[in-house]
């Protein structure tokens, strides 16, 4: 997919910027939807199916999801990319910037408050999670972090 400019913000809106893109992955992430079906009845926003078909092939084709090769009547599933794992912090503001200032439903604001209250060091933490989950990286044990952010810090090396 071609941006229409260079620009940094108009790249990632191209990707993750209509209706449903990043409805889809928080479905994924905190819901760990990973078939069609799950994702279809699931969604509190009721996703069409033709529309769901359409943002998961997108979500393959930029880089965001992965998809399964599976045999005709087998279900495809779908896994988040190290590319998408690191939209949470992003979905942590877009949560936090959605409580400040959209109305919400009390049950259904918890998740962006804790986010908001947690931090970058919980979102490192779920990242983690998520890295584990969807990709089969397993979570750094304590004290390989430098700072809250991924990395070695070289003891015992």
């Amino acid at each position: 997919m071609a941006a229409r400019s260079g620009c940094p913000i108009n790249a990632a809106v191209e990707v993750i910027g209509d209706r449903w893109t990043l409805l889809v992955l928080r479905d994924m992430m905190w819901g760990d939807h990973r078939y069609f079906r799950e994702l279809l009845t699931c969604s509190e926003e009721g996703i069409a199916s033709n529309i769901l078909s359409d943002r998961l092939k997108r979500l393959v084709a930029v880089g965001l999801l992965t998809r399964a090769e599976v045999r005709p009547g087998q279900k495809a599933e779908y896994r988040l990319t190290e590319a998408a794992i690191q939209l949470v912090p992003v979905m942590a503001h877009l949560g936090g910037w959605g409580l400040r200032h959209r109305p919400t439903t009390e049950r259904l604001r918890l998740r962006a408050e804790l986010l908001e209250a947690g931090g970058s060091a919980l979102w490192e933490e779920f990242m983690d999670e998520l890295r584990e989950r969807h990709l089969g990286v397993s979570r750094p044990k304590a004290g390989d972090r430098i700072d809250g952010i991924g990395g070695s810090d070289g003891e015992g090396q």
